[in-house]
């Protein structure tokens, strides 16, 4: 087999023109075979040409942005997907990259579960490519569970209760702040890493909101409730570490005192746990800072996090949320079941709004509830003929979302390698119409 990454060139209609300035295309992988790609030849291929992924666009996206960051729930802009929409998430997710990148994942180092960069040469040495932001915070998520005392004789994989998991970079770059339309704050985190997260993960049922939140009840009654480890990890601190929620809620009031008098955003961005966490942050913001500008999550592989209700409070506090979706990842259908999804049938969800009242009561009180939230982008890698469709691994990986992002086209043609074919049918089916129609006359 042999594997080549080509860059296509664009031809002369708009889109294509788009797809030049924003360079959409650098990354189509090809082979003389009809094989399968390897996890870690396509993660090699990613990490080659990253620096394509994210190079500075000549695109700007000038008083649009807002539309960018979801103020209109991306309406129009995802079916088919709008070729700048892309671009920008895919530059999002390679933030996210780059803090699974810095993070050491070497169980017998000394320095085991912090971030390997500094943080000024983060970005730089993770190899993303220049950016034009600058990382100004780490960031760290502690293990709330009650530990056994034994547990500080245990190795550092074992024991590692506080554990670096992403980082805050403010775009510092006049050219990119022009491009953007505004300047951009990015929250970044990465997936599940260290043995208590994975304990933590495990810890599914749901839990009320702390505080102010719990007295928010939807008209079937309730209060906010999310995943009991989420936000464990979110709200928890030991002796020598503030929670992640402290850090964050700490840097968000300096960037808002320092930048508050111009255009400013804050994308939170994150894959699998990461994609949890940003959900609760973006919550956190609006619900902490009434005076936020927009605040956007962009997510990848995420996980359920929370109940109706707190759908709800989100879709109150303008928290806008674009979940993109590998249905053949099976992270995407856990935790617990579905209530009221209007994407329940075609997510092939375990979902309880068809059972009996009486029934559903009592799954409902089983705290295993769950809904959906925010807008949903959703790919398959049953589309692509270089991934395996029964290897979960690859089915969940960020690599994986970020190939298939940039082949997707359109619910009718989700794969960048059909969109000619599918074209082309088009052309003639609507020339053959024309015909008929001539005919008749």
């Amino acid at each position: 087999m042999r594997l080549a990454v080509v860059s296509t060139r664009p031809s002369s209609n708009t889109l294509a023109s788009a797809s030049k300035h924003l360079n959409l295309t650098h990354f189509n992988i090809t082979h003389s075979y009809n094989s399968r790609v390897s996890l870690p030849s396509l993660k090699h291929k990613l990490s080659v040409h990253c620096r394509d992924f994210i190079s500075r666009s000549t695109a700007k996206l000038g008083k649009k942005w807002m539309e960018y960051q979801g103020v209109n729930n991306w309406d129009g802009l995802l079916d088919p997907l709008d070729d700048r929409l892309r671009s920008e998430i895919l530059r999002y997710g390679l933030f996210v990259e780059a803090a699974y990148r810095s993070f050491n994942f070497d169980p017998s180092s000394s320095t085991y579960a912090t971030s390997k960069f500094s943080r000024n040469s983060l970005l730089a040495r993770s190899g993303i490519g220049e950016t034009g932001y600058r990382t100004t915070k780490h960031l760290r998520a502690t293990c709330g569970l009650q530990l056994p005392r034994w547990i500080n004789r245990a190795p550092s994989w074992v024991s590692a209760q506080s554990s670096w998991i992403g980082y805050v970079a403010v775009c510092q770059d006049k050219e990119e702040i022009a491009r953007l339309g505004r300047r951009d704050v990015v929250i970044a985190y990465r997936g599940t890493a260290t043995c208590l997260e994975w304990v933590e993960n495990l810890r599914a049922t749901l839990t009320c909101l702390p505080g102010k939140h719990c007295d928010y009840v939807d008209p079937d009654g309730g209060g906010p409730m999310v995943e009991s480890g989420f936000l464990s990890l979110y709200t928890s601190q030991n002796a020598t570490c503030p929670s992640l929620q402290d850090m964050v809620r700490e840097e968000i009031a300096r960037v808002m005192e320092m930048y508050g008098d111009e255009p400013l955003s804050f994308t939170i961005t994150g894959h699998s746990l990461g994609a949890a966490l940003a959900t609760l942050t973006a919550y956190d913001i609006n619900s902490t800072f009434k005076n936020a500008p927009i605040v956007t999550v962009m997510s990848f592989g995420g996980p359920r996090v929370g109940n109706r209700s707190f759908r709800c409070q989100l879709e109150k506090s303008g928290t806008r949320i674009l979940r993109i979706v590998n249905s053949d990842d099976l992270i995407t259908k856990v935790p617990g079941f579905v209530i009221d999804n209007n994407d329940m049938a075609r997510n092939r969800a375990v979902h309880v709004a068809g059972l009996p009242c009486w029934l559903r009561q009592r799954v409902e009180d089983t705290q295993w509830v769950y809904a959906e939230v925010g807008r949903e982008l959703r790919l398959s890698s049953k589309e692509s003929p270089y991934l395996s469709k029964r290897d979960v691994a690859t089915c969940h990986d960020l690599s994986t979302y970020l190939h298939l992002i940039n082949r997707f086209v359109s619910s009718t043609c989700p794969f960048r390698a059909t969109a000619k074919k599918v074209l082309n049918r088009h052309h003639i089916e609507n020339f053959e119409g024309r015909r008929d129609e001539k005919l008749s006359s």
